[in-house]
């Protein structure tokens, strides 16, 4: 039988407080909880207000990821009012999101997972010296690079929108601001400043050259190819993720999903899928299907919520907040978001599996999903954006202006639904309008996908399923705990139904 103990460790540097309770039986993790202990309840406070103030209202839900929740109520509403968007606007909105995508992506990467192989866990492992001058927190010349790098990127949204976080320079019917051919070009400096610096510091090669790399042999070829390539973080992220067996942890559940992301204009030499550069779908035990919004559901067995049966479409969901502390099942604020009644992960491993990436289906094919495989799919995925993000700035700046925007009329009487891939996977808003103002509001973030409590059939949801046989070889110190959590890039502030508790807030609970 386990010893138990009960143990406090970081595990959100970012926002949120999450705690994770684990059964551990041989320094081994046999059960996990995952509990978000906060609730903030958006949902609620939106009810009875203007139908164009979750314009406003959500994208405080985030200060990481603020321009993907405008994004989304922005296209709920669009749906609401049937309109058409015009193809400059889509480009407007794209670049902003696919700017934040580019900027968390390093970020998160280097400041929030590659961290923690600066500890001093790892004081045996060969490049542990070196994972302490590129990592070290505050310090590490890594870390320190990708804050001054990074921070530049997100100028692009500031002319874009006007601010950065909370901007709200999208509405229904396209965005308020028509930026001129200068800032355009400004824009376009800062984007190719950011690339430069992405493929010579994270990359080590150029984005064509990256984009070669199809299949595990080939990603052994391209580590060995030249010192660039080893020395660069993606090259760093796999020598010493490898030799720490990452590749072998945090499998999860094997099913993914995708709601697909960033409409194309009708007019663009951009490509991609269905209609979107990021297409949508849903993988279950290896088999492909498209996407159908009609299956997501929200049960809240396990949640501290007013009870109801089975899971919930978001159109039909409720936000009941109930928790008498006295019912053992129940553990998390968040609920549990399921696709065809089944747990799914969600994020850019998600999003490289449903695009039929062949690099990430060679990878998983023969090692497994598994949290070395997200972690890469997460830093490489600014490969996959840049480029398209210079043919839409190109494509504004030959258009000459113009094509922002058209009236939606009123918003009187509706429901919308606005599906995107944020920064950490699928994000959808559900708005009801009636008499002008919002009578109901659901949102479901990557985060609830993610980090979801178990649901009515006791199923755990995918980063618990992913703990499961994570080794705790120092129950004070159990970093690959950390690793596995941290390879979803959580945000528990971003389930809306959110966390606090006493003196473990931000931290992990482990019992062992």
């Amino acid at each position: 039988m386990a010893t138990r103990r009960i143990l406090d460790i970081p595990l959100n540097r970012a926002e949120g407080d999450l705690e994770v309770r684990l059964e551990v039986d041989d320094g081994v993790v046999v059960d996990a909880w995952s509990s978000g202990t906060m609730f903030r309840g958006f949902e609620r406070l939106l009810v009875g207000r203007g139908a164009l103030d979750g314009l406003v209202v959500t994208p405080r839900i985030c200060g990481i990821c603020s321009t993907t929740h405008l994004m989304t109520a922005a296209k709920a509403l669009d749906a609401v009012a049937g309109v058409e968007v015009p193809d400059n606007a889509i480009r407007l909105r794209n670049l902003a999101l696919m700017v934040e995508h580019v900027q968390s992506d390093v970020r998160q990467s280097v400041l929030m997972f590659m961290v923690d192989f600066a500890n001093p866990a790892y004081w045996d492992h060969p490049l542990f010296a070196e994972a302490g001058r590129r990592y070290a927190p505050l310090a590490g010349s890594s870390a320190l690079d990708v804050v001054r790098e990074t921070k530049r990127i997100i100028e692009i949204i500031a002319a874009i929108g006007g601010q950065w976080p909370h901007s709200s320079f999208m509405v229904p019917g396209g965005v308020t601001y028509a930026p001129q051919a200068a800032e355009l070009l400004q824009c376009r400096h800062i984007l190719e400043v950011y690339r430069d610096w992405y493929e010579r510091r994270v990359l080590g090669c150029s984005i064509e050259r990256w984009r070669q790399v199809d299949s595990l042999a080939a990603l052994d070829r391209w580590l060995e190819e030249a010192p660039a390539h080893r020395d660069g973080e993606v090259g760093f992220l796999l020598r010493f993720g490898r030799h720490s067996g990452l590749d072998r942890l945090g499998r999860g559940t094997g099913n993914f999903l995708s709601y697909g992301s960033l409409d194309l204009p009708r007019q663009t030499t951009a490509r991609g899928r269905d209609g979107r550069l990021v297409p949508a779908g849903f993988v279950l035990d290896g088999k492909a299907e498209d996407f159908d919004p009609a299956w997501i559901g929200e049960h809240v067995a396990s949640s501290w919520s007013a009870n109801y049966e089975g899971g919930r479409h978001p159109f039909e969901g409720e936000t009941v907040p109930y928790a008498s502390g006295d019912e053992g099942r129940k553990y998390s604020w968040a609920k549990a978001a399921r696709y065809r009644g089944a747990p799914a992960e969600t994020g850019p491993l998600a999003e490289r599996v449903i695009g039929g990436d062949p690099l990430f289906a060679d990878l998983i094919d023969k090692q497994g999903p598994n949290l070395l495989a997200r972690q890469l799919a997460r830093l490489t995925r600014p490969t996959t954006l840049l480029p398209t993000m210079a043919v839409w700035l190109a494509e504004l700046i030959a258009s000459g202006g113009g094509d922002f925007y058209v009236d939606p009329g009123p918003l009187e009487n509706g429901t919308g639904a606005g599906l995107i891939q944020a920064t950490r996977g699928a994000l959808g808003h559900w708005v009801t309008i009636k008499g002008g103002k919002i009578e109901r509001y659901q949102i479901i973030t990557p985060s609830v996908w993610n980090g979801s409590p178990r649901d009515s059939g006791g199923v755990r949801g995918p980063w618990e399923e992913a703990l499961v046989g994570t080794p705790v070889g120092d129950p004070d110190n159990p970093v690959a705990v950390g690793h596995v959590i941290r390879s979803f890039d959580p945000c528990l502030v971003c389930t809306v139904h959110s966390v606090h508790r006493g003196r473990t807030v931000g931290r992990a609970r482990l019992e062992c």
